[in-house]
């Protein structure tokens, strides 16, 4: 239902992908928020959907599937961070800020400020607060930020023409809250898997797109689709695609079991290594045109190639899974990897300890 309901909405990409370069969608962000789409992670008790992960990339695909030029992926993670904190959700919109350095000062009686940065912040000129995760003095944190509390905003965008601004604070008067000393590492992670749904969709509409203009375009009195060698390379990216859309699946729904992070992480390189090769193959395919300002192409591929660094690069996540194999030893990995994913799902579904 939540899948269907998007698409309606979501019909006219001309609408969605328009808001990058004429600015912030109103119409469409409310629409969103009316929906509940920023509160699908937060308990009913505390007022939001009781959505589940597996939810979350129903509605990241979408964004990604549709070159949607809103942080709707960062509002639904910020608003999960405060009701996991025990914080209400200011009115307006709330964004998300990916990395924040700086100093508190102050205490919880007389009040806590901020002075520092948030760097590369997704539509932080256009959001209402800030949600942050930092390490402080020493404690991981979470901050809230009201946007008008900064002194100074510097515009930048990535390469696909998308908000990613900084911030800056001096003494702000802003919520902290001191939490476990995991948040920062679950932070990263889970942005990094709300981009996984992202690429996920995203490589999906392009494949869609590629396949379309290969049967459409004719050369050489026939269309170009069926040339064997165009026909290979959409063989090949379909192939990425679809390993991209298994890691995604098997990441969120070991998030909604409980521990990911290994999923999570082969998941994000699984996407990051297939973004360089379907993008090639649908530029190939396209030839000149995909290039144009005006087709619509490279709304995705340019997202896309942005997504591959954030939140983790291919080196990152190569060097994390690295680790936590080494770290568990050679005799574990076939054990520990067979009881991932698809296998975890069915001993909680049959409680059968032995069905790896």
């Amino acid at each position: 239902m939540l899948a269907d309901s998007l698409a309606r909405l979501l019909r006219d990409s001309t609408t969605t992908q328009a808001a990058v370069s004429e600015g912030w969608n109103v119409g469409l962000w409310q629409q969103l928020a009316a929906m509940g789409l920023p509160q699908l992670l937060v308990g009913e008790d505390a007022g939001g959907i009781g959505g589940t992960w597996e939810d979350a990339q129903v509605v990241a695909q979408a964004v990604g599937a549709h070159a949607i030029g809103l942080p709707i992926c960062e509002a639904m993670l910020a608003h999960a961070l405060l009701a996991q904190t025990g914080l209400d959700a200011p009115a307006g919109a709330v964004g998300l800020a990916p990395t924040a350095i700086g100093a508190l000062e102050g205490d919880a009686v007389t009040g806590w400020r901020f002075t520092g940065t948030l760097h590369a912040v997704p539509w932080g000129r256009h959001v209402d607060h800030l949600v942050a995760v930092a390490e402080l003095g020493g404690q991981a944190c979470l901050l809230l930020l009201p946007r008008a509390a900064a002194n100074a905003l510097r515009a930048g965008h990535n390469p696909a023409g998308e908000p990613r601004d900084k911030l800056y604070f001096d003494a702000a008067l802003v919520t902290a809250v001191f939490c476990d000393a995991t948040l920062p590492r679950r932070f990263l992670y889970q942005c990094a898997l709300l981009r996984v749904g992202q690429i996920a969709g995203a490589l999906d509409a392009v494949l869609a797109r590629t396949v379309q203009y290969a049967r459409e375009r004719v050369q050489f009195g026939k269309p170009i689709g069926n040339f064997q060698a165009v026909q290979q390379q959409l063989a090949a990216f379909g192939a990425e695609v679809a390993a991209v859309g298994c890691a995604a699946r098997a990441a969120f729904r070991s998030a909604t079991l409980g521990e990911a992070a290994f999923e999570i992480a082969a998941a994000k390189l699984r996407a990051n290594l297939a973004i360089d090769a379907g993008a090639a193959v649908a530029h190939q395919v396209h030839g000149a045109i995909g290039f144009t300002h005006e087709y619509d192409l490279r709304h995705f591929t340019q997202r896309l190639l942005s997504w591959r660094s954030e939140f983790g690069n291919d080196r990152h996540w190569s060097e994390t899974l690295g680790q936590a194999v080494i770290a568990r030893g050679v005799d574990a990995f076939w054990v520990d990897l067979t009881q991932r994913g698809d296998a975890a799902s069915l001993m909680q579904a049959t409680g059968d300890e032995g069905a790896t």
